[in-house]
């Protein structure tokens, strides 16, 4: 079984990095008199020869004493007397190779390597050094946003699983409050209306199949919560009969929408609770559903007298958190006393 081999990011700067840095050289020597194409050729492939080593023999030490983990102050402790030492290796090995090449190629070149360093020493070692810096900083700087973009990605992953965690066990604490109150429903129809009651057992099937279907969804259209709450409702009227008045107001244009499962549902079910059921002559819910601005306005007005400071049940402070998590703060849940007898429940989200 053979494998295609590709050369690493590592290999690839290094060959790259070097070969830009020699064939720079090599454009000064040919802007300059004597130039050579075969010497230069000669001085590039020594370049690599000589550079590369280097440069991956302190990569592997570094490696070795994980150098590549330090956070920045201790890093920069080690790093000043490294770049000295590369810096002089650099010198060493640049004026080595200079002086045999010219020493080989170069008929009127004389002169010893002692005297030929003694010209040649400070001009390399700067250049040698502020090279060797500029690979060091490339090094260091890759794997430092290496360390960030990880350290980025794993803090989003765990806020991921965290905010899934709590949205799960905020759905698996409502459903059973909105089922158990279900059910009371359905209680009440059984003995003095068998045909209602079984009206009620298939709208709470429906409901609870929907309910099921999208426990694993964290947005459904609006229309889709809106056949939800009819069914609610309709369970609901069979309890208080005429004392339950309903009026809905969609804007049509917002039907597919997405809007947290059970949101528009829990308003409604707080309105009964609250409102409806307080009150011996019932009333009106009126459920307005628009636009306003660059926002979702879904609206739950009812009868009632709001205490204060307005309490808040399981519904709708699990409702409220919900909102939270799914729109990054930039949904909002207000519950206010509109008049001297009606309470306006207001659920506001970003459009998409």
């Amino acid at each position: 079984m053979s494998g295609k081999s590709t050369l690493s990011l590592y290999w690839k700067c290094q060959l790259i990095g070097w070969s830009v840095a020699s064939l720079f050289w090599n454009f000064m020597g040919y802007i300059s008199p004597g130039f050579s194409a075969s010497l230069a050729i000669i001085h590039f492939f020594g370049d690599l020869l000589i550079y590369i080593p280097v440069t991956h023999l302190y990569r592997n030490y570094s490696v070795k004493q994980g150098w590549h983990r330090l956070p920045p102050r201790p890093l920069i402790i080690r790093l000043l007397p490294a770049i000295l030492i590369l810096g002089i290796l650099f010198m060493a090995l640049t004026i080595g190779k200079n002086y045999l090449l010219r020493y080989w190629f170069e008929p009127n070149f004389f002169g010893t390597l002692s005297d030929y360093f003694r010209q040649q020493w400070l001009p390399v070692f700067v250049a040698g050094t502020r090279l060797m810096s500029i690979w060091l900083l490339a090094y260091y700087g890759y794997h430092y946003a290496q360390r960030e973009i990880n350290a980025t990605r794993e803090s989003a992953r765990l806020s991921i699983i965290a905010r899934d965690a709590q949205l799960n066990n905020l759905t698996a604490q409502l459903n059973p409050h909105f089922f158990f109150n279900s059910l009371n429903n359905i209680k009440a129809q059984v003995i003095n209306n068998p045909q209602g009651a079984r009206r009620a057992i298939d709208l709470l099937s429906e409901v609870l199949r929907t309910a099921l279907y999208n426990r694993d969804t964290a947005l459904i259209p609006v229309q889709q919560e809106m056949a939800l709450v009819a069914d609610y409702l309709e369970l609901e009227k069979m309890r208080f009969e005429e004392r339950l008045q309903v009026k809905i107001e969609l804007d049509d244009t917002l039907a597919a929408v997405p809007i947290l499962p059970l949101s528009i549902q829990t308003l409604v079910e707080n309105a009964i609770k609250h409102g409806i059921a307080q009150r011996k002559a019932g009333g009106t819910i009126r459920i307005a559903i628009t636009r306003i601005g660059s926002h979702l306005q879904a609206m739950v007005e009812n009868p009632g007298q709001l205490q204060l400071p307005a309490p808040q049940g399981l519904g709708l402070t699990n409702l409220h958190e919900r909102l939270q998590l799914q729109f990054n703060g930039q949904a909002s849940l207000q519950l206010l006393q509109t008049t001297s007898g009606t309470i306006l429940a207001t659920l506001t989200i970003p459009l998409p």
